[in-house]
């Protein structure tokens, strides 16, 4: 079973990596993971090529701007969910890209609950880290649910 979504979400933190990385304009890292890593074509290959043929494409631009466009407003908001010892720039540059796009997607309301948000983050989190790395980004995910979807947890309570 293809899983589109979270094929869009690791895309996501791959390219919020490699826009920082390389200091390179959101268009452009979208531009360029469309049109070299996503779509139908046959002479690509799969995930384990770093391809992601079906991966959702309008999810993975959503994800990718609102992270860029709403950037200064998350990072403070991981900054202040993160351990004191922890400052932003002393993150994996990876460990950077899977916040600030989980955190874009928790921004987006209309998506889906924050607990599903927040599992899919660690699911892409345990393709790219085996050490704590998991721990961090479930913990500071679900304080930055709290804050974005107050509503979705009051009524779990």
């Amino acid at each position: 079973m293809t899983r589109s979504r979270t094929l869009s979400r690791i895309a996501a933190v791959q390219a919020l990596y490699q826009s920082e990385h390389a200091e390179m304009s959101t268009e452009t890292v979208i531009d360029q993971f469309v049109r070299h890593r996503m779509g139908q074509l046959p002479w690509q290959g799969g995930l384990e090529d770093g391809n992601l043929p079906e991966a959702d494409v309008p999810l993975f631009t959503r994800i990718v701007r609102t992270a860029t466009q709403q950037q200064d407003v998350l990072d403070g908001m991981i900054t202040q969910a993160l351990p004191e010892a922890w400052p932003m720039l002393r993150l994996d540059p990876v460990l950077r890209a899977s916040l600030r796009a989980g955190g874009a997607e928790l921004w987006m309301t209309d998506g889906p609950p924050a607990k599903v948000v927040i599992n899919e983050y660690l699911d892409v989190a345990h393709g790219f880290f085996s050490g704590e790395e998991p721990r961090m980004i479930n913990g500071v995910l679900d304080k930055l649910a709290h804050l974005l979807r107050p509503a979705e947890f009051t009524t779990a309570s």
